[in-house]
């Protein structure tokens, strides 16, 4: 399976560094944006969810319109969609982006978030929901009749959809820590998001996917999605010191628009600040104070060093399993492209090294 990279999208100029609120949509930088994305080497690029974001179908059509080669992952949740509606939506991308979209389905980690769209299910409900809103989206890619579905959080008659996939059907991620998100994401998933945690930690959880979907009784077993944050300059010196700078952005962001001090409801987030509580740094460059002072909210590790040193540590979550590498940084447009310069060429080659190096040995 090859290794294949994934992006965050962004709708303008607007960052963690130097935010701007509530700032609309800029076209211009969009479209240039996912040009770099494209450009720089990436796979995939996310267009995440949230109860006050902009909506990720419309912009993964512009995407679509304006890229060749990238795919869109579109996150939602099952509250704010019904599955059949949904199935029409990402076919209909699906159709439009020639083959290219994906959707990450999310359960909800936060109760309040939930809430602010009318879903007051609790957790281990939301992720029964999720996977029941999944074969539903199977079903309707597959099925050449009309069908019924009555179920646990959905119920319908005589549906029938003649909106096809390309390729008769998208491929479906989930993520999470938890031991519901693993019993979700073996079961019914074709790509398991993890957020990055050192190598020990992320070894257990590739393990409890797969243990997971092998007592789902499937003979295969989800892809893995690994995201960090790297802080990349030509020597280590100079990415420690680059890394000193974006913490010290993120503090006076964080004293400007005060961060909840409330420990998160999400599993992830609490993994992530217990990392950060025994250590600042992991393994060969995993940093974890970012999370500390973001109360990790979101993905919020971090890889710093030389692109050699982050593309080392890459290539070890690769050995685990990993074959999907999330990489986005703290200056959105620039990190694109030096990622795209830096890193993933360094990546590849050393892949594409160790294939040549098999097939002699064979």
């Amino acid at each position: 399976m090859p290794v294949e990279f994934i992006s965050l999208t962004y709708p303008n100029s607007s960052t963690e560094l130097s935010p701007v609120p509530k700032a609309p949509i800029d076209t211009k930088f969009l479209v240039r944006y996912a040009r770099a994305v494209e450009d720089a080497g990436f796979d995939y690029t996310l267009l995440p969810y949230s109860s006050s974001s902009f909506d990720n179908f419309t912009i993964a059509a512009a995407i679509s319109e304006h890229t060749e080669k990238v795919r869109p992952i579109v996150a939602l949740r099952p509250n704010t969609v019904y599955p059949t509606v949904a199935a029409r939506s990402l076919a209909t991308l699906d159709q439009l982006s020639e083959g290219r979209a994906v959707v990450h389905v999310i359960a909800g980690g936060s109760d309040r978030e939930q809430a602010r769209e009318g879903d007051f299910l609790d957790k281990a409900s939301r992720y029964d929901r999720a996977g029941e809103y999944i074969d539903i989206l199977r079903r309707a890619w597959s099925d050449h009749e009309a069908f019924d579905h009555r179920g646990t959080y959905y119920e319908f008659e005589d549906f029938r959809n003649d909106v096809r996939p390309v390729n008769g059907t998208i491929p479906v991620s989930v993520g999470g820590s938890s031991d519901s998100a693993y019993r979700l994401g073996g079961k019914s998933a074709d790509i398991f998001g993890l957020w990055g945690e050192p190598l020990a930690e992320t070894a257990e959880q590739i393990a409890a996917v797969d243990a997971a979907a092998a007592a789902a009784g499937r003979s295969d077993r989800p892809r893995f999605w690994v995201t960090f944050r790297p802080i990349i300059a030509p020597t280590e010196e100079l990415a420690w010191e680059k890394a000193g700078r974006v913490l010290t952005a993120l503090e006076r962001n964080a004293a400007v628009n005060p961060i909840s001090s409330h420990r998160p409801e999400n599993v992830g987030s609490r993994r992530l600040l217990d990392l950060a509580a025994r250590g600042e740094v992991h393994d060969r460059a995993l940093w974890t104070v970012p999370a500390a002072v973001t109360n990790a909210q979101g993905a919020s590790t971090a890889l710093v060093g030389t692109p050699e040193t982050v593309a080392a540590a890459i290539l070890d979550y690769v050995d685990l399993g990993a074959t999907l590498i999330s990489i986005r940084g703290y200056d959105n447009y620039n990190d694109v492209i030096d990622y795209g310069r830096y890193v993933l060429p360094l990546i590849r080659q050393e892949l594409t090294r160790r294939e040549h190096a098999d097939a002699f040995s064979h």
